[in-house]
């Protein structure tokens, strides 16, 4: 970890525990509204990190009406299915999925999660600020999951393929691999399609996994690896970048309507802060990040543009798949907010 990001969180960690102590906020005994948010990573994880930035947002902008607790490394719940019980009984306030996760309790969210659909992260940020974000938010309103969809941050990167023992340069080097996946069928369907053999595994077994040989590979952002000690066993990564690392963030919804239109506008602002701390950590530190793998005796492979195309050509059948199991009106909605965002940043 370098000085800038050391800095940045030991910043934001005197903050938040200068705002339990009550030094700059009010104590949660003095607050009228307590907000419990939970992650599955770090406080080394960009997540917190905006987390951060919405509790100090928050907590002053209420005056201390409002007290912010933070749970990380999955200490308030086990996973996804337990979590996004917990924020439909108004049990925990917020809590992020990825797109594949969301897939779990609203399969039309894995559209986010088809492979090369974005080129830059310019471009996908335009797509996740737009009327697919607010498609969903309110399709699952309307469908009475209980849950709010706040927004999307960066929360890693790009995912790429990464291997313990063989440089993957092509997808023909992918076939035969036991790649891990989350059990998200998108991402079980990619590595399929690919040649390789999905093998789900949880992110908590996942270094275990690829210690013992159980997966050969993964295909994740290159700060969960780092932040995982996963650069230990994965030696080998190809900067194919087949899907933008998007945390979607959700609220509780029977807590939202419980709670005063100047405390619901106060959270909203607070996750614009929580949105750009995020995204601004991963901007920043993503190169780093792939100096620290290879000085740990990694390779990073960067394809050039045919190869990189070999690996759309062969994926291609995604976006059948996706439509044959969840219709095409989320894939329409998804390209065309592609290509009016590429035709607002000509």
């Amino acid at each position: 970890m370098n000085t800038k990001r050391i800095a940045l969180l030991t910043v934001y960690a005197v903050i938040a525990v200068a705002s339990m102590v009550g030094i700059i906020n009010a104590n949660s005994d003095r607050a009228e509204f307590i907000i419990k948010a939970s992650i599955q990573a770090s406080t080394q994880d960009e997540d917190y990190v905006g987390l951060l930035a919405f509790k100090e947002y928050v907590e002053q902008a209420s005056e201390g009406r409002v007290h912010v607790q933070l749970y990380s490394s999955g200490q308030f719940c086990g996973g996804v299915p337990e979590c996004i019980g917990n924020l439909q009984k108004g049990v925990l306030e917020m809590f992020p999925t990825t797109a594949g996760g969301t897939g779990n309790f609203f399969a039309p969210a894995q559209v986010l999660d088809l492979p090369y659909v974005f080129d830059n992260d310019k471009q996908a940020q335009c797509v996740l600020d737009g009327p697919i974000l607010s498609k969903m938010r309110s399709t699952v309103l309307e469908r009475n999951l209980q849950i709010r969809l706040m927004g999307v941050t960066n929360t890693g990167g790009w995912r790429n393929f990464a291997t313990t023992s063989k440089a993957i340069h092509h997808p023909q080097d992918l076939v035969g691999q036991k790649i891990r996946t989350t059990p998200a069928k998108i991402q079980q369907e990619l590595v399929r399609q690919l040649g390789a053999n999905p093998t789900p595994v949880s992110w908590a077994e996942l270094y275990t996994a690829l210690a013992t040989g159980v997966v050969e590979g993964s295909k994740n952002g290159i700060q969960d690896i780092i932040g995982a000690k996963l650069e230990e066993h994965l030696k080998y990564i190809v900067l194919d970048g087949h899907s933008y690392m998007a945390a979607l963030w959700w609220f509780s919804e029977p807590v939202w309507q419980s709670l005063p239109k100047d405390i619901q506008g106060i959270i909203e602002q607070g996750f614009v802060r929580q949105q750009k701390a995020a995204n601004d950590l991963v901007f920043n530190q993503e190169a780093n990040s792939y100096t620290l793998f290879e000085k740990a005796g990694g390779t990073v492979y960067r394809p050039t543009p045919s190869e990189k195309q070999a690996f759309k050509d062969a994926s291609k059948n995604m976006r059948q798949w996706f439509k044959d199991n969840y219709g095409d009106d989320w894939l329409t909605l998804l390209e065309t907010s592609v290509a009016q965002c590429a035709t607002d940043a000509s």
